[in-house]
């Protein structure tokens, strides 16, 4: 049976990774970030590295699926968790690290305000995530979509609520023409 060389399944669950390993068992099944992958051989990385950030812990599996795509389209990925707003300190401790970045992946819920002052404080390009997580009036991720797309940061661009692979993959398409 011909197939092909490598192949990523977004939004699966252990029941797909169970029907998916039953015909391939080589596949690899990544719970965090609901995405199964199947690799004969993995990508050397091109120049250049793409950055996640992730404001809270509960954005984790949105970040994971971010970051995965990413790694998986042959980039380097730098993982920066809990880093929000509401921890400033930790974010500005990693700003040398974020600076390195080609292009960054902010991931947030709540009012979704990291993606704007990171686009404040970095001369890259910015991929905003609302997530859907969140207490108080998040409205399933609304208000993160609503803050990101009024955001004052230049070179913010911003995906749909949790589209962690569309993020990636933006990504990868921006550090590809970046550093070819």
């Amino acid at each position: 049976m011909e197939r092909e060389e490598r192949v990523l399944i977004t939004r699966a669950s252990t029941d797909h990774a169970t029907a998916v390993r039953g015909q391939f068992p080589d596949a690899v099944y990544h719970e965090s970030a609901e995405c199964i992958t199947l690799e004969v051989e993995c990508l050397s990385k091109r120049p250049g590295s793409i950055a996640v950030l992730c404001a809270g812990t509960s954005d984790l599996p949105v970040a994971d699926e971010a970051a995965l795509t990413a790694d998986f389209m042959g980039n380097k990925v730098v993982r920066l968790n809990d880093v929000g707003v509401a921890g400033l300190h930790r974010l500005l401790a990693s700003m040398p690290t974020v600076r390195e970045a080609s292009v960054i992946i902010a991931v947030a819920g709540m009012e979704g305000a990291l993606p704007s002052v990171v686009a404040g404080l970095v001369h890259r390009p910015v991929i905003a995530v609302p997530t859907s997580v969140g207490y108080g009036a998040s409205f399933g991720g609304l208000a993160a979509l609503l803050g990101m797309l009024n955001s004052c940061g230049s070179g913010v661009t911003v995906v749909n609520i949790d589209n962690g692979f569309g993020a990636g993959f933006a990504a990868n398409q921006i550090n590809t023409l970046a550093n070819g």
